[in-house]
């Protein structure tokens, strides 16, 4: 009985950091290259970012190997700015982009970088663990349309309803 009891747990706590069938992680992945502010420029939709604006995320390493994850957004319908922390972790190898990320507790969910501009480290093409996720991240706030292009793309053809997408407005709020 505890045996079952152990591995319906190890599931319940592993089991998102699985990820879509044609998402692949980027290889020669660089966490340091990858440390630093980050901009939400699209998404699909969920409820923990839902209205918000002005979507960031931060990361810098942790004393514990792990990266520090600090999402922000802003909310004009509360008119005020929504923070959250989190802590990430390589799920296989180190240089490759698959993190397993948490911002509560022992609940994991998959990070999975799929595209990357691996020359300079300015935008990345983010999944989560099934096809409702999906991030294009820059450093900057806006990209070039090249670049919205290819992540639509790419996204579309591993399928990702980027019917759905939502592009994120950066208007300075602080």
């Amino acid at each position: 009985m505890k045996l079952i009891l152990s591995l319906c747990t190890s599931i319940i706590l592993t089991g998102c950091v699985g990820m879509p069938e044609k998402v692949t992680p980027v290889q020669q992945f660089d966490v340091h290259k990858y440390l630093g502010k980050w901009y939400e420029v699209a998404r699909l939709d969920h409820s923990f970012e839902r209205g918000l604006t002005n979507v960031s995320a931060e990361y810098s390493m942790r004393e514990d190997g792990g990266v520090r994850v600090i999402n922000s957004g802003y909310s004009s319908e509360k008119n005020a700015w929504k923070e959250a922390e989190g802590k990430a972790y390589f799920v296989e190898k180190t240089d490759q982009g698959y993190l397993k990320v948490s911002f509560f507790g022992p609940f994991y969910g998959a990070y999975v970088i799929f595209e990357l501009d691996h020359e300079g480290y300015q935008y990345a093409f983010v999944s989560g663990p099934d096809l409702s996720y999906l991030w294009l991240l820059s450093r900057t706030p806006t990209v070039a349309q090249k670049v919205i292009d290819k992540f639509i793309t790419q996204s579309k053809a591993i399928g990702f309803n980027t019917d759905e997408l939502i592009f994120v407005s950066h208007q300075e709020k602080r």
